[in-house]
């Protein structure tokens, strides 16, 4: 029987347990992902995995066009804060003296600071220099206006857009802070300047109003769900700030360098030239995508903030370095869930838990190291989304498979346990793979004591009994002697009318004498037991008016062959050899010899492994049916000691070495192609 539940199992026509199975959870877990990616609550994760990747790609250095002029703590103290507009005169006289392409000062001069402000009026007269303004985020926010002697042509806003985290990853470029004006930023203004002698000027785009072209390169503003970003201000031009580097961006000097003329001319022709602050009394530092990574001086000043955005814009122009990219939002929305059926299929496909576990690893690893050669090519998709939907449809697959084994497994167990005992019966649900991949079990010798039952008189008791009567009355007994085979670890393999066959040490090959012995015990002392339990059967069918019955008992200790007989048709597990036939024929021998409710008779090879542990009684040299050979036949009168044998005392991992996992051809038992008649 069990054989052929597993057959059934193997030949039945493929379903679409699993194909449902991984669609249900991968649409499930899929739309909870993208759910809570609409709600903004990955976009934290995404731009953590984003900061990792700018910290792990290459890092191209700093840039040779710029030069900046950073005002130190020192300089703070020798000129004062805010130091003198002469100074600063003199600061830009000196600079313009070596012919510097741009001059972006990144200092608010709103107000005049005495004395030189006539001076700084007259520098500010060059056509090469951007000063800064600000714009309004807010109505109660105070505009601070840029020097009134400059053009307004040469001037940009030096504000700064930070995410939730206060880690700069955009390059705000444009803003409209009333009307249709627009506002220009520092960094694009500068960029502006620098290239204008190669006559590469930013326009509209006649595809789109929003869209800027400029030389190589396309100005295409964030929308609010690019790449990982969920919550993205979609009314402004932003583009996604590509560092140039986590080192300084240029050669740094101070004001003092410029001052005392300590300054290479060679450093300052043809460049850029970006005056700020860098004293940490200024507070004038940001958080970049490379803090994280860095334990001294985490934060990059302003400065050189503006200097990362300037390089980026001349690096797209002239097509060194390209823009980010992203996919739209279907063709991430089809990344994420294409990860999510990849990880429905793993767990469904994937049964072994190391297999499983490689397998997810190699998934995820697949994930993000996609996501990070996308973006060594200025792509940035989702990854840590992906890779979530992934983990979570795998594990519903595998929480649902688990379930649907239990099920199977408390269902199978049902089946087997009728026949067998819970140790045995796990040994065979361990084995499944193999029973319904191969659908037999091969040949396998082993030692095994077999046990015989037959009822006295049995034909004529079934002469007096209506069939249906004769039916339940015999159920009865059988239910009851079935029981005690499995309380001592044995199998039923067949019942044989009146009768049944069990045996004790298969499916699992016994290694050791002592573990031999004890599936002997266990047979000896379920002998008895039936013996006892008969009596009651007897006293309760007495007062029923039912036939009493005695029984006898054969038991042989011996090698045997187990495995699967038949063809596709029928097949049985059969267990054959000399020591079957010699079982059966203990039972039969002498029947005329009864002397009590149940006569048990073993051979002196079961008696080996049994002696000081029963009380018997020596018939001697007996001729069995079929046999060349006379058996040493003896009587099993009653246990000698509590010592023995007992259904809690003798564990099936007791009787196998401990070990209850074993190949499939030790692990199934169904039934016997032999008659015990």
């Amino acid at each position: 029987m069990v054989i052929k539940f597993f057959q059934r199992i193997r030949d039945a026509k493929p379903d679409l347990t699993g194909l449902l199975s991984v669609v249900i959870s991968s649409a499930t877990a899929t739309g909870l992902i993208l759910g809570l990616r609409s709600l903004g609550w990955l976009q934290s994760l995404e731009l953590k995995a984003y900061d990792q990747m700018v910290q792990l790609r290459p890092d191209p250095g700093p840039d040779p066009r710029f030069l900046v002029v950073g005002i130190t703590e020192d300089d703070n103290k020798k000129y004062g804060v805010p130091f003198s507009d002469r100074d600063l005169a003199k600061v830009l006289r000196e600079l313009q003296r070596h012919q510097p392409r741009v001059i972006g000062l990144d200092i608010y001069r709103d107000l005049p600071q005495e004395p030189g402000h006539a001076e700084l009026a007259k520098e500010f007269k060059a056509s090469n220099i951007i000063a800064i303004t600000t714009f309004p985020v807010a109505k109660e926010d105070r505009i601070i206006p840029p020097p009134a002697s400059i053009s307004p042509d040469q001037v940009g806003f030096n504000d700064v857009v930070t995410d939730p985290d206060n880690v700069v990853r955009r390059n705000l470029y444009l803003v409209t802070p009333s009307g249709d004006a627009i506002l220009p930023s520092f960094a694009f203004q500068v960029a502006q300047m620098y290239l204008q002698p190669l006559k590469l000027e930013p326009q509209l785009s006649e595809d789109s109003d929003q869209n800027i072209e400029w030389g190589q390169a396309l100005l295409v503003p964030l929308e609010k769900n690019s790449g990982g970003y969920q919550d993205n201000d979609p009314n402004s031009y932003q583009i996604l700030l590509n560092y140039r580097t986590h080192k300084r961006i240029a050669t740094r000097v101070s004001l003092s360098d410029v001052l005392d003329g300590r300054v290479a001319p060679e450093l300052i022709k043809d460049k850029i030239i970006l005056i700020g602050s860098i004293a940490p009394s200024a507070k004038d530092f940001f958080n970049t995508p490379f803090s994280a990574a860095e334990r001294i001086d985490p934060k990059m000043p302003g400065v050189e903030v503006h200097a990362q955005m300037v390089s980026q814009f001349l690096d797209a122009v002239t097509g060194a370095r390209p823009l980010f990219w992203f996919w739209s939002e279907w063709g991430e929305i089809l990344w994420i869930s294409g990860w999510s059926v990849l990880g429905g299929v793993l767990a469904w496909r994937l049964r072994h838990p190391v297999v499983l576990g490689l397998g997810g690893t190699a998934a995820l690893g697949t994930v993000l190291g996609s996501g990070f050669i996308i973006f060594l090519h200025q792509g940035w998709i989702p990854v840590i989304t992906p890779a979530l939907n992934l983990l979570l449809t795998g594990m519903a697959v595998v929480a649902y498979r688990a379930q649907q084994a239990q099920r199977q497994q408390q269902m199978t167990m049902t089946l087997l346990g009728q026949n067998a005992s819970p140790e045995i019966a796990a040994a065979l649900w361990n084995s499944r793979d193999r029973l319904m991949q191969d659908g037999k079990l091969p040949g396998q010798k082993l030692t095994a004591t077999m046990l015989f039952t037959d009822i006295k008189n049995f034909s004529t008791i079934s002469e007096q009994m209506l069939p249906e009567d004769l039916l339940n009355w015999l159920n009865e007994y059988l239910s009851v002697m079935t029981r005690e085979v499995q309380l001592y670890h044995g199998i039923v393999n067949k019942f044989t009318g009146d009768g049944l066959i069990a045996v004790f040490g298969v499916p699992v090959a016994r290694e050791t004498r002592e573990a031999i012995a004890a599936d002997a015990c266990n047979a000896v002392a379920c002998a008895l037991s039936m013996g006892e339990n008969l009596q009651l059967l007897n006293q309760d069918w007495k007062q029923r008016g039912l036939p009493c019955i005695q029984i006898r008992v054969g038991i042989f200790t011996g090698p045997i062959v187990a495995g699967s007989l038949g063809g596709k048709e029928r097949l049985e597990y059969g267990i054959i050899g000399d020591s079957v036939n010699t079982a059966s024929r203990l039972e039969s021998v002498e029947k005329d010899r009864q002397g009590g409710l149940c006569r048990i008779l073993i051979a002196h090879e079961t008696y080996e492994y049994t002696r000081d542990k029963f009380q018997v009684e020596n018939w001697g040299y007996l001729a069995l049916k079929g046999k060349q050979h006379m058996v040493d036949v003896y009587q099993v009168l009653a246990r000698l000691s509590e010592t023995n044998p007992a259904p809690e005392a003798n564990s099936f991992a007791d009787q196998s070495g401990g070990n209850q996992e074993h190949s499939p051809s030790e692990s199934d038992i169904n039934s016997s192609n032999l008659n015990a008649k």
